[in-house]
């Protein structure tokens, strides 16, 4: 079990600051983080979540410092359906709703499938249902044979893309079940020589997903919207993601929209 000031000194390192830039913008003298840091004062549930804060804390792992610290985890984590989140779940299905006819779907933090929009089921017909028992992860949804990836025409690009995120998220805040994802499915291998041309370098827009459906090729980009004021650990990593066309070829066949 690590100290608070072993944690917080990791992800002082995760961030690149020092202790004199990390005390300025809490507002504390770089001596005070210095003897948080070495074990030499024991600061308060409020010390703590305030340089949490600063250094961009997760807040699952902001209970473990506190934790850590010897206080009670601030931060509740309960289900989607829970009644305490009634608004927010009305507020992910409005979003996944309003989307129609276009796909939406929302995850959480290893990528699990949480909701989806009524334009989500044409693309899981012919998935194999192995992949559809719950929880149905949504990158190896996109990678795996028996999934979307005999579709994919670009692939090789759909997997960089994977790998970038999950890379974003892996620097931001480890986390080993993630890390197992990345292993499996999106660390750097042959995979890419197998899996047609990559289109990245003649898009100065956005790189779409290319999908051959009934011998008609749909591009897709997509936009990710997150909770700006989460105060409950499903909340704070719960993501929302929106598929649009990327021509007019493709939003014809949704119906023109």
């Amino acid at each position: 079990m690590h100290t608070v000031g072993e944690l917080l000194r990791q992800w002082r390192g995760r961030r690149g600051l020092s202790q004199l830039a990390l005390a300025l913008a809490a507002d504390v003298s770089p001596r005070h983080v210095s003897l948080v840091e070495t074990g030499r004062t024991r600061p308060s549930a409020a010390m703590v979540l305030r340089l949490a804060e600063q250094l961009d804390v997760p807040l699952r792992d902001r209970n473990r410092l506190l934790l850590a610290a010897g206080f009670a985890p601030r931060y509740a984590e309960r289900p989607l359906d829970d009644a305490a989140l009634a608004a927010a779940r009305r507020a992910v299905d409005r979003v996944l709703r309003a989307h129609e006819p276009y796909p939406a779907l929302a995850f959480d933090r290893h990528w699990n499938i949480l909701r989806t929009n009524r334009a989500v089921a044409p693309f899981l017909a012919g998935v194999d249902p192995a992949l559809l028992r719950p929880p149905v992860n949504l990158i190896r949804l996109g990678l795996d044979p028996r999934g979307f990836a005999p579709l994919v025409v670009n692939l090789a690009d759909v997997r960089k893309v994977f790998r970038a995120r999950v890379g974003r998220q892996l620097a931001a805040a480890p986390d080993a079940a993630l890390t197992a994802l990345y292993e499996e499915l999106l660390a750097p291998g042959s995979e890419e020589a197998a899996e047609g041309p990559s289109i990245a370098d003649g898009c100065d827009v956005v790189i779409p997903m290319i999908l051959r459906i009934g011998g008609r090729e749909l591009r897709l980009f997509s936009t990710v919207t997150t909770f700006g004021t989460p105060m409950d650990i499903t909340l704070d990593e719960v993501a929302i993601e929106l598929y649009y066309p990327a021509d007019e070829e493709s939003a014809a066949e949704f119906g023109g929209r």
